[in-house]
């Protein structure tokens, strides 16, 4: 057993703060003697800087990576009759607003290794009612979306890529956000491009659905006081797209520290019985949001619980602290009770929520701090 040392956090935001408070406290001191709070040339430069970026023409802001998914499905009129096929194994939200807009959400299992939708499993659920595919680029890693775009455009579908984890991660050498229809993003501050609260974006090459983004993101207005149509009040504030602005120009080395904490977790816990470590596909680079291996095996106290639970809570005791993303796949979730999928229908999914567990990962983390996760973790072991 690791004793003596200092607890090591899942994740720690305040050190990164810390090392660019200066910078960040004299911009947003600067928007606030400005007056210009909501919308103005903060946002808009934000909106430009990110766009190029990704390589993209357009890029719309708004408050949240819930409703970047949210709006993107309402710009391309995805409503009641409609499918979208996605994962069942990511947050809520993916799906939350697939419901929201009256379409129906249609659940394809994932790959065991990357945690990501399962591309082969994709055309088997595609029907005259299917509209949109929604990959999730989870924990930071791109989805095989060469294979993707082929499956959507020989079918007529739009793509929709949640890249709330994957700010940065690419396919093919483009980013992610950029390959398909529409690419939506979360600023939530754990994320690889976090702001100090909520917002979102919403990257796409179509300046047609960009406009529409645009109306519903403003009560679905175009010009003020005249209503088009039912839209939302979704802006992003210009302090969080201040903060942004200075993050966006860390990112590619915040996003290279993961990657080498990512390596080196590979290089000493992929030989460790009862441990599968994730591993990127060929054409992807990713960003690693989070690093999320499995633990197999049978329970070895006795208990009743999960042997990844018992491990967790190894790790803590021992001053390791982890997070668990997801224990309940989304098709099994009690509000999808009336889609009448059943247990064991999507096994890869359900299995992964029995065996995940992701270890302390942040750009700030200290080879000190890798080496006592890994200790501690074949201490256990």
């Amino acid at each position: 057993m690791i004793k003596n040392l200092n607890p090591v956090p899942a994740f720690d935001i305040k050190q990164q703060y810390a090392n660019i408070e200066a910078e960040i406290s004299t911009a947003v001191l600067e928007v606030l003697a400005s007056g210009r709070y909501i919308g103005g040339p903060a946002v808009t430069d934000f909106e430009r800087q990110f766009a190029d970026y990704h390589g993209v023409p357009e890029c719309v802001a708004c408050n949240s990576g819930t409703d970047a998914l949210y709006l993107a499905l309402r710009a391309l009129n995805i409503g009641a009759g409609d499918e979208v096929i996605t994962t069942p194994f990511s947050f809520f939200a993916t799906t939350e607003v697939i419901t929201a807009v009256g379409a129906k959400p249609v659940f394809v299992d994932i790959d065991a290794t990357t945690f990501n939708l399962d591309v082969e499993k994709v055309t088997a659920a595609i029907n005259h009612q299917t509209k949109v595919i929604i990959p999730v680029h989870l924990f930071g890693l791109p989805v095989d979306m060469t294979a993707l775009m082929e499956i959507a455009q020989a079918n007529n579908l739009a793509v929709i890529e949640d890249c709330a984890q994957a700010t940065g991660a690419t396919w093919a050498g483009q980013k992610v956000g950029s390959i398909g229809h529409v690419g939506c993003f979360s600023f939530y501050p754990t994320k690889n491009l976090g702001g100090c609260g909520d917002g979102g974006a919403i990257t796409t090459n179509d300046p047609a659905i960009a406009t529409q983004l645009r109306i519903l993101r403003e009560h679905g207005s175009k010009t003020r006081y005249i209503h088009e149509e039912i839209g939302v009040n979704s802006r992003l504030d210009a302090i969080q797209a201040t903060i942004l602005q200075i993050k966006l120009r860390y990112l590619d080395l915040w996003n290279s520290k993961r990657q080498q904490i990512a390596n080196y977790y590979y290089q000493h816990l992929s030989q460790i019985a009862n441990i599968i470590v994730p591993q990127e596909l060929p054409s992807g680079v990713g960003v690693w949001n989070q690093y999320t291996i499995r633990i197999t095996g049978e329970n070895r106290n006795g208990a009743g619980d999960k042997y990844r639970d018992w491990v967790k809570n190894q790790l803590q005791e021992q001053g390791v602290n982890t997070m668990l993303y997801y224990p309940l796949p989304l098709h099994l979730q009690p509000v999808y009770r009336y889609l009448h999928y059943k247990p064991g229908q999507l096994p890869i999914a359900e299995k992964a929520c029995q065996e995940v567990l992701s270890l302390p990962m942040f750009p700030e983390l200290t080879q000190e701090q890798q080496d006592q996760v890994i200790e501690t973790l074949k201490s256990i072991f």
